[in-house]
């Protein structure tokens, strides 16, 4: 028996760990820190689904040599700089400390930590980390409301990786995308009404606004496009909002694949040229502020609207670790736990 497996004996088996995962932040915003989480994030073959020879030149030669210093700027706008860390780093850490608090009245067995797909804590090391603790049992709950191959499968490949190395498995649950559940499109409406009311003015235009993905890799089987529509679906019909009053929209396209459309940024310009003065946009797709919502959306889109006529533009801020959020990521543990605690 090696040591790492001897201390393992030593401690108090049968808790039950419970994981948040998001999709990743650099750890800093140099181009060195950028260069390494972008060449993490980018290689996974989940997330570009091309010729290997093909991609491995056009990211190491190309996208790796001018990439890291732009996006490094892009997140020197929202960093938080009283933590040194990414808004997404701080908000996961806080929403997991608020899981954990919640949790420890209903089993004391529970164990919660956090992690990110890629960048830091790596998943790899919460999990050695969680079976360090005892845990036999463990839950990991993608924080992805749909499904898509690029963020909660290549979640469950890096997971299955790791427990393939490990000599004592804990036994293994992956809470599965909630995209329709109701409480979560409670939680959306409600955030977004409430960022509606502390407003001077009113929307002409709701836009719901989702992260892209390759058409291709929808007509491969992937069913993120369809999750998306009826998230979109079921919060309009939440609002009571009609197509003349609410849209839904994909962001953060990559390269040159067509990627799902409508496109966030070419349906702003077109509102604002049509008239629209004022527009709010809401991404369901997002459990915590990030560079795709607070850069992109809240800073690019939002000069985007008004250069082309738009007035009054609001990013309605993600679940987050606010009080909706929470019974979201709550309500989720607390089912998925079911016969385990």
């Amino acid at each position: 028996m090696n040591s790492s497996s001897a201390d393992r004996s030593k401690l108090e088996a049968g808790r039950i760990g419970v994981l948040l995962v998001n999709l990743g932040t650099p750890d800093a915003t140099d181009y060195w820190s950028m260069r390494r989480y972008l060449k993490e994030f980018l290689s996974d073959r989940r997330v570009i689904e091309t010729n290997r020879a093909l991609w491995w030149f056009v990211l190491n030669v190309i996208i790796l040599s001018t990439r890291p210093a732009r996006k490094g700027r892009d997140y020197d706008k929202i960093w938080n700089r009283a933590r040194n860390e990414s808004p997404l780093k701080t908000i996961t850490r806080s929403q997991a400390e608020k899981l954990a608090r919640h949790l420890e009245g209903i089993d004391p067995r529970l164990v919660v930590d956090w992690a990110m797909r890629y960048g830091n804590p790596s998943l790899p090391s919460r999990l050695a980390a969680l079976a360090q603790q005892g845990c036999e049992r463990l839950l990991i709950l993608p924080l992805y409301p749909q499904y898509a191959a690029a963020t909660t499968a290549t979640v469950c490949d890096k997971v299955f990786e790791t427990l393939a190395k490990m000599r004592w498995q804990p036994s293994l649950r992956v809470a599965p995308p909630y995209f329709d559940d109701p409480v979560y499109i409670e939680a959306v409406a409600s955030t977004l009404e409430a960022s509606l009311q502390k407003l001077s003015w009113k929307p002409d235009m709701i836009l719901a606004s989702f992260h892209g993905v390759p058409e291709d890799y929808v007509r491969k089987g992937d069913p993120y496009a369809r999750h998306c529509a009826e998230t979109a679906r079921l919060l309009a019909e939440r609002l009571k909002l009609g197509e003349r009053k609410f849209k839904f929209t994909f962001q953060s396209r990559f390269g040159r694949a067509k990627w799902l459309e409508p496109y966030t940024d070419e349906t702003v310009r077109a509102l604002a040229e049509e008239g629209v003065s004022s527009l709010a946009v809401v991404m369901p797709g997002f459990s915590a502020d990030c560079l795709e919502t607070l850069e992109e959306i809240a800073g690019e889109n939002a000069e985007i609207f008004r250069h082309h006529g738009g007035k009054n533009f609001i990013a309605v801020p993600c679940l987050n670790d606010a009080e909706d959020g929470m019974r979201v990521i709550r309500h989720l543990a607390e089912r998925e736990l079911q016969g385990w605690i």
